[in-house]
């Protein structure tokens, strides 16, 4: 089960959860979560999850990321550590233009380019954790024009090239499958399934056509469904139940978890029955009298559940000019997703607009979680309120930043041609101003013995 703080104590009173997987950047590792820490009293294993790194980025990973995960699996005694195959920043030195964050995880075009790039950084991630790494296949609204490879393709070569290992998410391929017609039945033929450290689950729902994956949702059949057809070829090491928002009774929870060892045991049955098809199969004579050499026999022929061997490394680290190329595609694309300019040649529009939707409204939900007064304050003008200000203001500095920003922009008027001005009222305005004052100095303002008692004494 992927722990998370509204759900500590119902994974706490769940029999038979063995091990579990935490969002990386929200822990610290000098002060893990009690629950955490009880849980790993009890020999529950927990592994990191990063969202972070953005090894599909142009860039190389930041030192200080990288030393922050590696503390995290110190911390938690992690046999395992995990990330995405994806980019979550973009421009800055390699493009000379600002440096722009997703907020969200973006795929990384399967093109030749970009697979040198994410194989270097991969194995410069590898080189400073101090566990095995696994890197996850994402989900996507959209694709990228002028692709060369297919996913499975994609993560066979990574694989082959780096060594590393695979976090297989079934609801991802679900996703690729509805919003950009992927096969994922033709993913799962060629994935290196020996090199599974284990596999996700999760829900979402599907809006105008495209299929949302929000983790908020029931586990759909037909995720479950691939879940069969995957756990049918391979028995992977373990598989999760991810979980972020509107968190279900834990009675809900444990259904959950019931169907997906009901969909990983129709699997393990079916590949029981193929083995033992494949055992007690004759084997067909061989003709002794022809003295041509036999043909190759699949165990001769290169095949794509074969182990990759890493050690044959053919390929050059990649040079500025590749780093740079990929840079300005992928900055493009995210200045198109975040500040409005056009979109690049080649992409779907309509899905573009859908996905800077997207973009916006996690960035309005979790600037609410860090920030929680705004919404108080603001009510049922928050959300279109914020919409409007990210509409003209690119995540830079990390949430809490942005909900300062965001809280300076409403006292202001008119800002960048969209009045934010008619979203307050000069009462929520003192508010806001309030409170960015207190957050936005050196340190908290620390009221006064006599400001306290008039505060408790009138309620203003």
């Amino acid at each position: 089960m992927g722990w998370r703080p509204e759900i500590a104590e119902a994974i706490e009173g769940m029999p038979g959860v063995e091990w579990v997987e935490a969002v990386a950047e929200n822990l610290c590792a000098g002060h893990l979560p009690e629950s955490l820490v009880r849980l790993r009293a009890r020999g529950v294993t927990v592994v990191p999850h990063g969202v972070s790194l953005g090894l599909g980025g142009a860039e190389r990973p930041e030192e200080g990321r990288l030393r922050a995960l590696a503390e995290r699996v110190e911390a938690l005694g992690a046999p395992l550590v995990t990330e995405h195959i994806a980019f979550v920043r973009a421009g800055g030195a390699l493009t000379a233009t600002a440096a722009l964050e997703a907020g969200h995880l973006l795929p990384v075009p399967r093109t030749r380019d970009a697979l040198d790039v994410l194989c270097e950084n991969v194995r410069i991630a590898q080189d400073a954790l101090p566990v095995p790494l696994a890197v996850e296949n994402i989900a996507a609204l959209l694709a990228w024009p002028g692709e060369e490879m297919t996913e499975g393709q994609f993560l066979y070569d990574l694989v082959d090239r780096t060594g590393v290992r695979l976090l297989i998410d079934v609801a991802n391929l679900h996703t690729n499958h509805v919003n950009r017609g992927e096969d994922p039945a033709r993913a799962l033929a060629e994935l290196p399934v020996e090199a599974i450290a284990y596999v996700h689950v999760a829900g979402g729902h599907e809006r105008d056509g495209v299929w949302h994956d929000t983790h908020a949702h029931p586990v759909p059949a037909a995720v479950l469904d691939l879940l069969t057809a995957l756990t049918s070829r391979t028995a992977p090491p373990g598989v999760l139940l991810e979980r972020d928002d509107n968190f279900p009774d834990p009675a809900e929870l444990r259904g959950e978890l019931a169907a997906i060892r009901d969909a990983v045991s129709r699997g393990s049955l079916a590949r029981t029955r193929t083995e033992t098809l494949a055992a007690v199969r004759p084997t067909p004579a061989r003709n002794t009298t022809t003295t041509a050499s036999p043909s190759p026999t699949p165990a001769d022929s290169p095949s794509p559940t074969a182990t990759p061997d890493p050690v044959q490394e053919p390929h050059p680290a990649p040079d500025t000019s590749t780093r740079r190329r990929l840079a300005l595609v992928q900055t493009a694309l995210l200045s198109a997703l975040t500040a409005g300019t056009p979109a690049p040649e080649g992409f779907d529009r309509a899905r573009l607009a859908v996905q800077a939707r997207a973009l916006a409204a996690k960035r309005a939900g979790v600037v609410a979680k860090v920030a929680p007064e705004l919404p108080e304050i603001l009510g049922e003008k928050y959300r279109p309120a914020f919409l409007a200000y990210a509409t003209a203001r690119p995540l830079r500095g990390g949430y809490r930043q942005d909900a300062l920003d965001f809280a300076e922009r409403l006292l202001e008027e008119g800002e960048f041609g969209t009045p934010l001005a008619h979203f307050t009222t000069p009462r929520t305005r003192r508010l806001v101003r309030r409170w960015w004052l207190d957050r936005s100095g050196p340190a908290p303002r620390t009221p006064s013995r006599l400001a306290r008692t008039v505060r408790a004494l009138t309620g203003r």
